[in-house]
């Protein structure tokens, strides 16, 4: 598909947890901010834990928001700009080996087409923004906490990109740029970010709650399975995962994945990583392949 004209701005809105990196990015970066001392050993198991439901559950608005509210109590006090040290550190060794590759390729496929890139994210701006730079998004929604005179987390939000916030602030950064958001795209696991879906013209849900999966079979969106990371930034001797975000998937030791693509394109693998794995799926949720990215 050939880019864009210059004349139509369209954009590509991809939630961060667990559609664009596999697991939440706050707890990410819980090893770091224990080595630096800014949590305890008793919080990285509390958070692994908090990750482990969110994992297997799904969260709902109450659970997310409760743990929310746990992790500003924690950062009050920190000081901002050793935060920001510590994210710029330890992004590349903590999330090159949770990004997706397949939402590497369809951020790349998106990019081609000329659409803007946009990451969004409940996540406060320290981690959201390098993570966004890093993964080349044109655009960053984040969270954004409330500092006070010396530099430090007073435990409040100033801006709290969450649920309706998000397709409200997507709202505003279309205006500014002149995004048609009837002809974008959304892609979200959790069904808190129903408004940010519902903004758009082409909702995709990736790896969806429980919630969002029902949603998603009574209004006929596309559905995608995204299941196996990709290293971003390659170290010696190894391709760049974005250009062969194909192959990787297609070829990974012959593991699950390439099976199950294998299976449902009737044995031929070298039809590419990004259709969506609709295997087992209701007929009317198969349709037609997201065909412009």
């Amino acid at each position: 598909m050939p880019p864009l004209s210059s004349a139509v701005m369209e954009a590509a809105f991809f939630d961060l947890d667990k559609t664009v990196i596999a697991k939440a990015s706050v707890v990410a970066f819980g090893t770091p901010f224990y080595r630096e001392g800014l949590i305890s050993r008793r919080t990285i198991l509390r958070g692994l834990w908090g990750q482990l439901v969110y994992l297997h559950l799904g969260a709902d608005e109450e659970r997310i928001a409760r743990m929310r509210a746990s992790v500003l109590a924690l950062t009050r006090g920190w000081e901002q700009s050793r935060v920001r040290a510590i994210v710029e550190e330890a992004l590349e060794a903590i999330v090159d080996p949770i990004i997706y590759g397949e939402a590497l390729e369809l951020i790349e496929r998106h990019r081609t087409a000329g659409r803007l890139v946009v990451i969004v994210s409940a996540s406060p701006e320290e981690i959201v923004l390098p993570l966004a730079r890093y993964l080349g998004a044109d655009e960053a929604i984040a969270s954004r906490p409330l500092i006070d005179e010396s530099g430090r987390y007073t435990g409040h939000m100033l801006l709290d990109a969450f649920g309706p916030a998000k397709a409200t602030a997507m709202a505003s950064l279309a205006e500014s740029r002149g995004i048609d958001l009837a002809e974008s795209y959304a892609y979200s696991d959790s069904a808190t970010d129903l408004p940010m879906l519902e903004a758009v013209g082409h909702p995709v849900v990736v790896n969806p709650d429980r919630e969002l999966a029902r949603i998603a079979v009574d209004r006929g969106w596309e559905m995608r399975v995204f299941t196996r990371p990709v290293e971003l930034r390659p170290r010696a001797g190894r391709a760049a995962p974005v250009a062969a975000a194909g192959a990787a998937l297609a070829v990974a030791g012959g593991g699950v994945a390439w099976w199950v693509l294998s299976r449902r394109r009737g044995g031929d693998p070298s039809r590419g990583t990004a259709e969506p794995l609709q295997a087992g799926w209701p007929d009317r949720l198969r349709g037609p392949l997201l065909s412009r990215p």
